[in-house]
């Protein structure tokens, strides 16, 4: 089969627009402290040589798993393309999991090694010993670490760049496993290809015009599908230049938009929020932005009252980690029917389907179907789970999401709600299985159910009702700081409730439409 990708793989892709202008710029990272570092193609090519070079003297080559805890920063980007040069296969994650999380990640994804934020070492390598994973080891990043071992940007000062012949890396091999939070207890780990990667940078180009010119202005986290398969993917693909900022800060987040000159921008609702909160600033209109990337549901007033100010337009889409890329989106040029999530995106069809996979009357809301090419336009698979991807992936090429919606007459797309067990909270999935899981474990607590419950900021807010033992003194405080001992900050429920008891289905199951 050849297509758009044909057998190119991501380490290509970054090889050839190295090529193609290497004194172009390739990053600017914005750093919490205000600080600014900038980096053509060809300065970094050598950092990604580097890093290939310190990875391949350990050992590490095609199929070594490597877990990347990196914040934002070009050390995870070095990281990340270092890795994909010598067919190494990068699981990033994200910040804050607990001990009994890193090592469910760890054993599901099997890493053999795991490239650590300095301060997190400890956590990392104690799990490392007590459960007797990562059997490579851990390399420390920014920062060296005592007993551990030399920074990971030290080591790349000291290491000659790569030059001997790399691997032949197949496309169709994985290239990344991206953990996504979904309706069961535990994470799925998606299978992203080469094929994947290349493909997603395409279809950026196609979705929101890329051009080499351009410059994408992103804070999201870099461990997260939408920095993976539309920011990075897309700047590599196209030639362009990434703005990257370490963390979201509302108070910095326009400034930065203006003064880096950025042309395309990544927001979710919670970011749309605080920034309508901070001061008007008559310079807001007055910035280089012609395409605003969206991905979360807010109020038509919101939108209205963010695109007047700010003088953007919104660009709206569906999609998750399991399609690549964003399947369903306003098209890059010519209309847009807010609310609407726009029409199929190039190289998928979208239905809306029963479960039986019946396609449903216009108007009508049913599930979000999804057809591609499975490690080509859609994820490869869950990784070790063939229940799983055989469920969610379909020999006929759909791909089921679990997402409701709608589509009208004229082939344009209505989102209605995530998966029914899916907390969305300022651009974090999280798995209401997972908390429940946890609470449940509590010796006092009897059953408990969690939901998401509307916040003004955040979108989401987890709440969770506790039925607990009889005679046990435990309050909602008490609830709360065993969460915060088995779970990661950001699911820990805000909101806790105690009750007598549930509402339950017939068939024994609490009724969650009835709690609020």
């Amino acid at each position: 089969m050849v297509d758009i990708v044909g057998p190119m793989t991501f380490g290509d892709a970054w090889d050839a627009a190295v090529r193609r202008a290497p004194d172009r710029p390739f990053l600017v990272f914005l750093d919490a402290a205000g600080g600014r570092a900038e980096f053509t193609y060809r300065a970094f090519d050598d950092q990604v040589a580097r890093a290939a070079g310190v990875f391949a003297a350990r050992g590490i080559g095609l199929g070594t798993v490597v877990a990347l805890r990196v914040r934002n920063s070009p050390e995870f980007l070095a990281c990340l393309l270092g890795l994909a040069k010598i067919g190494a296969i990068t699981v990033p994650l994200g910040r804050g999991s607990t001990p009994s999380e890193l090592g469910g990640l760890y054993r599901t994804c099997k890493a053999t090694w795991a490239l650590v934020e300095a301060d997190e070492c400890a956590v990392h390598a104690d799990v490392r010993e007590r459960e007797a994973l990562l059997p490579g080891g851990i390399i420390p990043v920014h920062g060296d670490v005592d007993g551990i071992g030399m920074s990971f940007e030290r080591l790349c000062a000291t290491c000659e760049p790569l030059s001997v012949p790399r691997p032949d890396i197949d496309g169709d091999g994985v290239a990344e496993l991206l953990f996504t939070s979904g309706t069961t207890a535990q994470p799925k780990c998606v299978m992203v290809t080469h094929a994947n990667l290349v493909f997603s940078g395409h279809y950026a180009i196609w979705q929101a015009g890329l051009r080499s010119d351009d410059r994408m202005f992103t804070t999201m986290p870099a461990c997260h599908s939408n920095f993976q398969l539309v920011a990075l993917t897309g700047v590599v693909v196209a030639g362009a230049c990434l703005v990257m900022g370490e963390r979201y800060s509302a108070h910095r987040f326009w400034s930065d938009v203006r003064r880096e000159r950025a042309t395309v921008i990544q927001l979710i609702a919670m970011m749309v929020r605080t920034l309508l909160l901070q001061p008007p600033d008559a310079d807001d209109a007055a910035h280089c932005v012609r395409e605003t990337l969206y991905f979360m549901p807010i109020s038509d007033a919101e939108k209205q009252a963010f695109e007047e100010r700010f003088a953007v337009r919104f660009m709206n889409s569906y999609g998750l980690t399991e399609s690549i890329g964003w399947a369903v989106t306003d098209p890059p040029q010519g209309e847009r029917r807010w609310p609407s999530v726009g029409r199929a995106g190039l190289g998928y069809e979208v239905a809306i389907a029963d479960a039986q996979g019946h396609e449903v009357a216009p108007g009508q809301v049913g599930e979000f179907w999804i057809r591609g090419v499975p490690g080509r336009t859609l994820m490869a698979g869950y990784l070790d789970d063939p229940e799983a991807t055989a469920a969610a992936l379909r020999p006929d090429g759909w791909m089921r999401t679990h997402d409701t919606g709608y589509c009208d007459d004229q082939g344009w797309f209505y989102f209605v709600d995530r998966s029914h067990n899916v907390i969305k909270r300022s651009g974090e999935n999280i798995s209401a299985t997972e908390i429940e899981t946890v609470l449940t474990a509590h010796p006092l607590i009897a059953d408990a159910a969690v939901i998401g419950v509307p916040d003004p900021v955040r979108d989401q807010q987890v709440k969770a009702f506790v039925q607990l033992t009889q005679g046990a003194g435990l309050d909602e405080a008490g609830v709360q700081a065993y969460c915060r001992e088995h779970l990661a900050a950001y699911k820990v429920p805000g909101v806790v409730e105690i009750v007598d008891g549930f509402p339950r289905t017939a068939s024994m199951k609490i009724e969650k439409r009835l709690l609020h």
